[in-house]
């Protein structure tokens, strides 16, 4: 069974709500997640916050939080899954920021550094990966089967 399968069985199973906030992937993350039959049970809202502005705005991080340590940063990832559960009041939330490159990585921040912030049963987790030497697609690629992976381990 594939991942994201396991995951909407497991949601079902335990009468979970999933919603996800997603920047580098674009929607990826969300739309392999509504791929599964039956998702619509489960799963709350997805949104693409891929501007700094999407970010203030919908996701309500606050300005001087992107603007200290950048959107693509622990902190950003941490107020994005956070206020993405006060938004839905869905039961895991998950927050995804990264930079896919070809472009826009430097010495601190390398193109490939993704956070991905998972909150559930009230504690908030943000991992950080380097999916290095990749393309854009494959790097975007990694980020949803690791968050795939990690919904999973929660559930």
């Amino acid at each position: 069974m594939n991942l994201n399968k396991k995951i909407i069985s497991s949601l079902k199973i335990k009468k979970l709500k999933l919603a996800i906030a997603e920047s580098c992937t674009g929607g990826m993350l969300s739309s392999t997640i509504t791929s599964v039959s039956g998702a619509s049970k489960v799963f709350s809202l997805g949104l693409v916050t891929y501007s700094n502005q999407a970010k203030i705005n919908i996701l309500k991080v606050p300005k001087k939080i992107i603007k200290k340590y950048g959107a693509v940063s622990y902190q950003c990832c941490f107020a994005m899954v956070n206020n993405l559960s006060k938004i839905t009041k869905a039961n895991i939330c998950v927050s995804v920021t990264g930079i896919a490159g070809p472009k826009g990585g430097s010495k601190t921040k390398p193109i490939g550094l993704v956070f991905i912030g998972i909150k559930y049963g009230g504690k908030i987790k943000v991992y950080t990966f380097n999916f290095k030497k990749n393309s854009r697609l494959q790097i975007q690629k990694n980020t949803v089967k690791k968050a795939l992976f990690l919904i999973n381990n929660y559930l």
